[in-house]
C-alpha cells in the first residue's frame, strides 16, 4: 500500500499542535505554531505551516489525505461550524470551510476534549476501549464521553461537557460558563488554587504552603506527597467532587475506562487514588465494578491522535462511497 498521511491538529489558546501521523497512529512528524489570539488568521498559519513542513520534508501534498482538527467549544461536526470560541472571537464559524478552502485539503472538525479522548481511545489509556470517559483537569475541566466508539455529542453540541456538572448545588464558586459549583471550579488547576489559598487564609496549622509567593495546582500536590495537612485537605475535597460526578457519570454510561489527563492529572496515584475510592463508594456497583480509572497516557498528542483518528474515519467513509 501506498504511504498515507493524516493531519491532526489541536486547536490550542497558545499554541496549534499539528502532526503528520500514518493510518496506524505512528505521529511521523509533530510541530507547533504560535495561535492567533484574534482566530483571523488561524487556517491561513495552518495552510502554510502544512506546506512549509511538506517542503521541508520534500513530502507531495496528495500524500495528506484528510485533515481532522479539534477547537474549543461546542461543535456542529457534520457541518463543521463552531458555535462559539470566546477567546478566538468564533461565533457561527464555518471553520470547516476556511481550512478546506485555504489547505485544499478535506477536513473534519470536533471539539477539542472529544479528539483528546479519541486519541486515548486509539493509541493511548484506553487501550482500544469502545465506552470511556476522559477528563481534562487543566486551566478548565473538559472532557470527552466514547459510547460504543462514537463521541457523544448530543442535540446541540453540548455533550460530554463534564466541566460543568453541578458538584455544589447551592452556595459554590461561580464558573465561566454562568452557573456556580461547576466541577471545573474544583477540579481545575484555577480551583485547587483557590481552594487551597481560603484554607492557608483559615489555617490554625503551620503549612508550608504559606511559604510559596505563587502557589500553583503543583505546589499543593508537591505539599500533599509530603503529607502537608492543609494540602492533604484540598487533594481530599478536590478527589471527594471529582469522584462524585465521574461515579454519578459511570452510573448512567457504564464505560469500561475512565482516564484523567490534563496537567493536574500529572499528580499520578496520589489523585488517582483517592479519586478511585470515592468513585466506588458513589458508582453504582455493577457500573464500578466494571470501570478502570487511569492516568491519560498521550500527554499533549492526545489530541493530534485524536484529530488523525477522526480524518481517517471520514477518508474510509469517503472511499467506501
Amino acid at each position: 500500500m501506498d504511504e498515507i498521511w493524516f493531519a491532526g491538529i489541536d486547536l490550542g489558546g497558545t499554541t496549534i499542535k499539528l502532526a503528520f501521523i500514518n493510518q496506524y497512529g505512528e505521529i511521523q512528524h509533530k510541530w507547533e505554531v504560535p495561535t492567533d489570539k484574534t482566530g483571523d488568521t488561524i487556517t491561513v498559519t495552518i495552510a502554510k505551516t502544512i506546506d512549509s513542513k511538506l517542503d521541508e520534508l520534500q513530502k507531495p501534498k496528495h500524500l495528506i489525505k484528510y485533515i481532522g482538527m479539534g477547537a474549543p467549544g461546542p461543535v456542529d461536526m457534520a457541518a463543521g461550524v463552531v458555535y462559539e470560541t470566546v477567546n478566538l472571537g468564533w461565533k457561527n464559524y464555518a471553520l470547516k470551510n476556511h481550512l478546506e478552502t485555504e489547505t485544499g485539503i478535506p477536513a473534519v472538525i470536533e471539539n477539542d476534549a472529544n479528539i483528546a479522548a479519541l486519541g486515548e481511545m486509539w493509541k493511548g489509556a484506553g487501550d482500544g476501549a469502545k465506552d470511556v470517559i476522559l477528563v481534562t483537569l487543566g486551566t478548565g475541566v473538559g472532557g470527552g464521553i466514547i459510547a460504543n466508539g462514537e463521541i457523544v455529542h448530543g442535540i446541540n453540541g453540548a455533550g460530554g461537557e463534564i466541566g460543568h456538572i453541578c458538584s455544589i448545588p447551592e452556595g459554590g464558586a461561580p464558573c465561566n460558563c454562568g452557573k456556580t459549583g461547576c466541577i471545573e471550579t474544583i477540579a481545575s488547576a484555577t480551583g485547587i488554587v483557590r481552594i487551597a489559598k481560603e484554607k492557608i487564609a483559615n489555617a490554625k496549622q503551620t503549612t508550608r504552603l504559606k511559604a510559596t509567593e505563587q502557589l500553583s495546582a503543583r505546589d499543593v500536590f508537591e505539599a500533599a506527597g509530603e503529607n502537608d495537612e492543609i494540602a492533604l485537605e484540598v487533594v481530599d475535597y478536590v478527589a471527594k467532587h471529582l469522584g462524585l460526578v465521574l461515579g454519578n457519570l459511570a452510573s448512567s454510561l457504564n464505560p469500561s475506562k475512565i482516564v484523567l489527563g490534563g496537567g493536574v492529572s500529572r499528580a499520578g496515584e496520589l489523585l488517582r487514588s483517592k479519586v478511585e475510592k470515592t468513585f466506588r463508594k458513589c458508582a453504582f456497583p455493577r457500573a464500578a465494578q466494571a470501570a478502570d480509572i487511569s492516568i491519560a497516557a498521550l500527554g499533549n498528542d492526545a489530541g493530534v491522535i485524536g484529530g488523525a483518528w477522526i480524518a481517517k474515519n471520514e477518508w474510509l467513509k469517503h472511499q467506501n462511497c
